[in-house]
């Protein structure tokens, strides 16, 4: 059985989806942010981290894609050109989404007050918002890579959640219908009860 670090409520919520989707059992240890338990798991205090066996693993899409590739689910086999398209999908989210609602976490409530610049926080709404439509254009069928669901779809749902969260925008309706389709999943909703 696996241990996730990090509540609900956090970039843990990615894996727990996950861990829900493939049918594997966790246990979740609620740790916040630089706390005691996920200092004991993470010496940067991050969350997620995911306890294996022996194995402490962090950061949300590393622990995804390995746990996609341990059990051959939700992911493209490696090596594969449907791989390379994921990978290159997951790696534009990470850039184009999640990175910048960090920034504004980071200008929000993560920095110290004298080094927050809360002006920023416009210029990357207006970031995000041209980046989920670049998302929103791409979409063409009921998952983000083709007709199989992959930790990528997993990955942009959650940063469309974190934007609303952050008091973003909302992104267009094309996009958001689809993510609401996703949040419709029974493993959606079993890792939300979790908090």
């Amino acid at each position: 059985m696996y241990t996730v670090v990090g509540a609900v409520k956090s970039r843990a919520f990615r894996v727990m989806w996950m861990l829900e989707e493939i049918g594997e059992d966790y246990d979740v240890i609620p740790a916040a942010p630089r706390s005691d338990d996920a200092l004991k798991y993470n010496p940067l205090g991050k969350v997620p981290a995911l306890v294996d066996g022996d194995h402490v693993l962090t950061d949300s899409v590393a622990i995804m894609t390995y746990l996609g590739d341990k059990h051959g689910k939700l992911t493209a086999p490696a090596g594969t050109p449907a791989r390379a398209a994921q990978d290159a999908i997951t790696f534009w989210l990470i850039d184009e989404l999640d990175a910048v609602l960090w920034a504004a976490a980071k200008h929000s409530f993560v920095f110290p007050e004298d080094q927050r610049v809360p002006e920023i926080k416009d210029s990357l709404k207006a970031e995000f918002l041209r980046a989920s439509g670049k998302l929103s254009e791409q979409i063409t069928g009921p998952f983000l890579t083709g007709d199989q669901m992959t930790h990528a779809d997993i990955l942009a749902v959650h940063c469309i959640n974190w934007s609303v969260g952050a008091g973003f925008p909302k992104v267009d309706k094309k996009l958001w219908e689809w993510a609401s389709g996703l949040r419709d999943r029974p493993a959606f909703k079993a890792a939300q009860a979790r908090g």
